[in-house]
């Protein structure tokens, strides 16, 4: 019911429908409501490049005595209160493990490790490598789940191992994907050549390619996670395409075929070249997995890690089965090792050495092999995107842990670190390179620079898990209280870590003595081994030199810093909870959760 009253200055006012309201023009104004002022678009387009007005980088303490010593503590302080937008959801995680790195490795180059291994070792190889990077990415997982920091697996270097080894790992990655991007959009113009046999300049078509890739990282982490989602939804739709295909070709289903069942592994046989053939098939499978530890990179700027990352690492084990082992399987059904084809390739998109191109061709079916050269391209553009997006955020993790210049840790007020996105973004511009002579020289040393890179990473995974776990129970938790435990434990790690051992192992000695050494020049074998392992030296020469001028310690186990980045401080009581619920579940659900 309406009234009227006289508050303390003598201004009156109405109650109605329970709210007081001033009854007067003068009260109006005194009890004015406050209306919020919006600037104009241009303007708030500008503001949002502005630095982040919240985050300031810990400066490094002042040290006497001992000269250059690094601060472990302030380096994980700086890496947990990073300001990068959390805007990725279980969707754009899930597909980015999923689908992430399905690119040239899968599609053309498993045409030269056919060639030169055979399809048994091609099965071996890629089947090991699958093993290793299973256990890694499940103890990334684990690690990235209660410590989702910027920088991820080079910041648990620095926190777990050795900063010094934290250092170079992480300039190592950041150097993987730096030299990736120019590479790549590269082999995205060479992919449009199949179409219009270059009447357009190459130039043109890297112009528009870098601009495309760039404007997606500017437009922050969202739109990159649903510019992922759709590549990878295509990636995939690709594979199980072939997948289906592939069975319908070998038992005879093609145009032209006829039954062929597994006549390829008696003759011309399984194996090519012995043990030192199924050695040179590891490279090309590293190469083919790589990407896949993205998603522990992006836990940083996931909404709810917790919830998210443990269902996006579990399916990481489908699409190695199914989109590497099964996929492969098939080509070396019906592809034999022999097929010139399959090393007639002038480049690394070349369609014409794709095994996938070279069985569809063999079954008679025309029309096809421009599709796979559209998938093909969309693979690359995508390793392309996530080339930016992986040196970026590492590059700036290393400016916040003070192991690189400070500007590159410049995060803008929509969380995007911009001289770090514009340094990547420069190194792309390499790729007008590929209209001139210098091309083959220029892009044969960057790619050995990323060649061994993601083997060198995912070591330091594993072992950066096992010291984990050592200084876990040292320092008295119990692994009940991790919100996710990998699957196959410090057990699988152990595996990881000395399967990597043996890949590189594997590699030096295919690197020494190539297939073919006796026919090669001393300069030649000089040359090629380079081209394989360069990725040593360069990561030595980061590591010994920073661990001698910053003085270094391997981090030892009872002085680990495992509490700063834990973004849910209850996490215990969420966990119960979750464990209660688990409970009432059915047991087809519990089945489901445990793989999914």
């Amino acid at each position: 019911m309406p009234g009227t009253s006289t508050d303390m200055d003598g201004t009156e006012k109405s109650f109605v429908d329970g709210k007081w309201s001033p009854t007067d023009e003068h009260s109006k104004e005194y009890y004015a409501s406050s209306k919020v002022h919006r600037e104009g678009l241009g303007r708030r387009v500008l503001d949002s490049f502005k630095r982040d007005q919240n985050y300031t980088i810990t400066p490094k303490r002042a040290v006497t005595g001992e000269g250059k010593v690094f601060d472990v503590e302030t380096a994980a302080q700086n890496t947990a209160n990073s300001p990068l937008a959390r805007k990725l959801k279980g969707r754009h995680l899930q597909m980015i493990a999923i689908g992430g790195s399905i690119g040239t490795g899968l599609f053309v180059g498993a045409g030269s490790s056919l060639a030169n291994g055979g399809p048994a070792s091609l099965l071996i190889s890629y089947s090991l490598v699958g093993i290793m990077l299973y256990c890694t990415v499940h103890a990334l997982g684990e690690m990235a789940v209660l410590f989702p920091v910027a920088g991820s697996f080079s910041a648990y270097s620095t926190r777990f191992l050795d900063p010094a080894w934290g250092f170079a790992m992480g300039w190592n990655y950041a150097m993987q994907w730096l030299v990736v991007l120019p590479l790549e959009i590269v082999a995205a113009t060479l992919t449009i050549s199949f179409w219009n046999h270059g009447a357009i300049n190459n130039d043109a078509w890297v112009a528009i390619f870098l601009a495309f890739i760039i404007s997606i990282n500017l437009f922050g982490v969202k739109v990159y996670g649903e510019a992922e989602f759709i590549f990878a939804i295509i990636k995939i739709t690709a594979v199980i395409g072939f997948i289906i295909l592939g069975v319908i070709i070998n038992l005879g289903g093609g145009p032209n075929g006829s039954y062929i069942g597994g006549s390829l592994w008696r003759d011309p046989g399984a194996f090519n070249n012995g043990l030192k053939g199924l050695c040179s098939t590891f490279v090309n499978a590293a190469f083919a997995f790589s990407g896949t530890e993205l998603v522990g990179l992006a836990a940083a700027e996931t909404a709810n890690p917790r919830k998210s990352l443990p269902t996006a690492v579990k399916q990481v084990f489908w699409r190695i089965t199914l989109f590497y082992i099964v996929s492969l399987l098939l080509v070396g059904l019906i592809v034999p090792y022999t097929d010139p084809r399959l090393l007639n390739g002038s480049n690394s998109v070349d369609i014409v050495a794709s095994p996938f191109v070279i069985a569809i061709k063999n079954a008679g079916i025309q029309g096809l092999p421009s599709v796979f050269n559209a998938v093909i391209m969309i693979a690359v553009l995508s390793v392309g995107n996530s080339s930016i997006y992986g040196s970026s955020r590492t590059l700036a993790a290393l400016a916040e842990q003070n192991q690189a210049p400070k500007i590159l840790a410049y995060i803008d007020r929509k969380g995007r670190p911009l001289v770090a996105i514009g340094v990547a973004s420069f190194i792309g511009l390499l790729a007008f390179l590929a209209g001139t002579d210098k091309q083959e020289a220029a892009f044969t040393w960057m790619l050995a620079l990323s060649a061994l890179s993601a083997v060198f990473t995912w070591a330091s995974i594993c072992l950066a898990h096992i010291r984990f776990r050592k200084g876990w129970k040292l320092q008295g938790h119990s692994l009940d209280e991790l919100a996710f435990r990998s699957q196959p434990g410090v057990i699988g790690s152990w595996i990881g870590f000395l399967f990597n051992m043996l890949v590189l192992v594997a590699q030096f000695w295919v690197a020494f003595a190539p297939i073919g050494w006796r026919e090669k020049t001393t300069r030649e074998l000089v040359s090629g081994f380079f081209s394989i392992y360069l990725a040593l030296p360069v990561t030595l020469c980061m590591y010994l030199p920073y661990k001698i001028w910053h003085k270094t310690r391997v981090v030892r186990s009872f002085n680990m810093d495992l509490h700063t980045g834990i973004r849910e401080l209850n996490v215990a009581e969420l966990i119960e909870e979750e464990r209660v619920e688990r409970r009432g579940w059915p047991a087809w659900k519990r089945a489901y959760k445990f793989f999914c």
